[in-house]
């Protein structure tokens, strides 16, 4: 695609995009940045756009980044949610320890890189295998015991100081 097509595709396209999301969210920031995403996508991918086929091209790919993002949103926000401490007999000593430590751990939960977060709740919170996760999430197992790996060792690293 020449950036000349690539220029008409977006100066014809893009408005409509954007509404189409904005309808969905009903945000326009958002609206704009996914819209803005749509078009990146099909230019560094160099893909090829024949005329008819185009309009439908750009609104399956604005919904599914739509559903993405909504869908790292929600994992986002109920993770500290979703982390379930058990307390036994403790001295109030060691309870703030305990409430402390579990306070470092949802900060460096929510500081993992997305992909790794993901991951490791996914394991975690929904006791899924490597292959489900991977299955999911359209990756290879070995990218799932990657982000894995790093997650951990940044958690390990994280809560130990």
């Amino acid at each position: 695609m020449t950036k000349e097509q690539f220029k008409n595709l977006f100066d014809l396209y893009f408005e409509d995009i954007r509404r189409y999301l904005y309808y969905r969210c009903g945000d326009m920031a958002l609206s704009t940045d996914l819209a803005q995403d749509t078009f990146m996508r099909i230019w560094e991918k160099q893909m090829d756009v024949r005329p008819g086929k185009d309009k439908e091209l750009l609104y399956k790919i604005a919904g599914d980044l739509f559903v993405s993002f909504t869908r790292r949103e929600k994992l986002r926000q109920k993770a500290p949610e979703q982390i379930h401490f058990e307390q036994r007999n403790l001295s109030p000593e060691e309870e703030l320890q305990f409430r402390e430590l579990q306070n470092k751990y949802e900060r460096v939960l929510m500081k993992l890189p997305e992909n790794q977060r993901i991951v490791f709740l996914m394991s975690r919170t929904e006791e899924l295998s490597y292959k489900e996760i991977a299955t999911r999430l359209s990756l290879s197992v070995k990218a799932v015991e990657k982000r894995m790996s790093g997650a951990l060792a940044r958690l390990r690293k994280e809560l130990k100081t």
